[in-house]
């Protein structure tokens, strides 16, 4: 059943198309959050392995709320790895050493890219696709990526 929500059909299928994206980029910090848990190595082993915890249960959160406004517009969340991969603008891959400071350089620089394709999407969904809920919504997401950030960047003298 198509919403009737004062957003055109168009309208609704471009932001479901954006926020696949970051759903995708979500789901990318995600996995690279959870492998950063499994594989840190150092002095610092236990700290960091609690502190990714806690992002990685942060994300999760994150993405079954991006996934549900996707269905709250009409459309239908990509569910594949391989769709999440191509979709995302993050990498996979590693940069990064397999250390604790290594893994915090890589998850902040991830979520610094992801906060400006959020901040670029704000005005775009509001004024450009008359879609304001979304608009706010993602504004709070950001607001929660600038703290994860900040947790991040704390780690890193």
């Amino acid at each position: 059943m198509e919403p009737k929500i004062g957003i055109t059909p168009e309208n609704l299928a471009k932001v479901a198309h954006a926020l696949n994206g970051i759903l995708a980029d979500e789901f990318v910090l995600y996995t690279k959050t959870r492998n950063a848990h499994w594989n840190v190595e150092g002095p610092d082993f236990h700290s960091k392995h609690l502190f990714f915890e806690s992002q990685y249960n942060e994300l999760d959160e994150i993405m079954d709320s991006v996934a549900e406004r996707i269905r709250s517009l009409g459309h239908y969340a990509p569910a594949t790895l391989k769709s999440f991969l191509q979709l995302t603008h993050l990498s996979e891959q590693l940069h990064e050493k397999n250390d604790g400071e290594g893994f915090v350089r890589e998850l902040l620089n991830d979520h610094e890219s992801l906060i400006i394709r959020l901040r670029e999407n704000i005005n775009y969904f509001a004024n450009d696709l008359g879609d304001a809920g979304t608009s706010d919504y993602i504004t709070g997401l950001m607001e929660t990526h600038e703290k994860m950030a900040w947790m991040l960047r704390a780690h890193v003298r």
